[in-house]
């Protein structure tokens, strides 16, 4: 952690992209932050992921003159929304609203245009939308789709279904919800994996935390949470207790388990197919 302090003070740095781990990092095991002025440093935005609302509020008390962009984007069309950093102390949780150019809406279940607090699938509109999968046109046409609400005969486009679940508010800021194949289907409730990581992460007891679902003869799914500590000391059962506070009876974990990493993706995010894989795989539930 210190090391990338280091780099940031010793290379004048101005601008840092960073996925959730390096945040997580230097939030939790970079002492050395808190101590050292990056004046040079105008600015810092995620990518390949969201970041924790706990861990918004401590880069903003660490770096308090550095303007922070909470972005979100996929793969298929790049970079989709931005927060302005004026909004975040107002919307800490929120992705922000289309980045220039484009334009971002949600979708329900039925295929209608969501109103605010209506959650759905968010889509992509505008010239970073990609062309599609190299030589993978049944995945291609799941995710590059004609636009819902533009007829062809009109001159349609096609617009890109990220698969991710958000919901619009009253002002037009967009928030992300889950992954829609990553909400955890328990005792016939749907859940969030997000909005429980964000209760654990409050706690201050974590640095980085994944919510999964694994299987379960009774509820079809238990809320299992995989987590890296945010120092040696740390009691399980206080965190489990701080989110019984903070979460509905059905969304608390059945377990914590702590871990020394979560394994990543190529691309930086946090790969929770494989926690999933790991844990059902070997028959080690929790």
């Amino acid at each position: 952690g210190d090391d990338i302090v280091r780099d940031l003070r010793d290379h004048a740095i101005t601008g840092l992209a960073g996925v959730p781990t390096v945040w997580a990092i230097l939030t939790r095991a970079a002492p050395l932050l808190a101590k050292t002025p990056l004046p040079q440093l105008r600015y810092i935005t995620n990518s390949g992921g969201r970041v924790p609302q706990e861990t918004v509020r401590a880069l903003r008390e660490k770096l308090p003159d550095t303007k922070i962009y909470l972005m979100y984007g996929l793969t298929e069309a790049f970079r989709s929304t931005f927060l302005p950093p004026e909004e975040i102390d107002r919307r800490p949780t929120s992705i922000g609203k289309a980045i220039p150019e484009c334009e971002i809406f949600i979708v329900t279940a039925e295929g209608q245009r969501a109103k605010p607090g209506e959650p759905g699938i968010l889509v992509h509109r505008g010239p970073t939308v990609s062309l599609g999968y190299w030589n993978r046109p049944e995945d291609t046409a799941k995710v590059l789709r004609p636009h819902p609400f533009i007829p062809a005969e009109r001159g349609g486009e096609t617009v890109c279904y990220s698969g991710d679940l958000a919901v619009e508010d009253e002002d037009g800021f967009f928030s992300f919800v889950a992954r829609n194949d990553a909400m955890i289907k328990s005792s016939g409730y749907r859940i969030s994996p997000t909005e429980v990581e964000e209760s654990l992460m409050s706690t201050g007891l974590f640095q980085q935390v994944a919510v999964i679902g694994l299987p379960d003869p009774f509820a079809g799914e238990k809320v299992h949470a995989v987590a890296t500590a945010a120092n040696e000391n740390i009691d399980v059962s206080t965190a489990l207790k701080k989110a019984a506070e903070m979460l509905a009876p059905f969304m608390i974990p059945r377990a914590i388990e702590l871990v020394d990493r979560l394994p990543v993706t190529a691309n930086g995010k946090v790969d929770y197919r494989a926690l999933v894989r790991e844990r059902t795989d070997n028959g080690a539930h929790g």
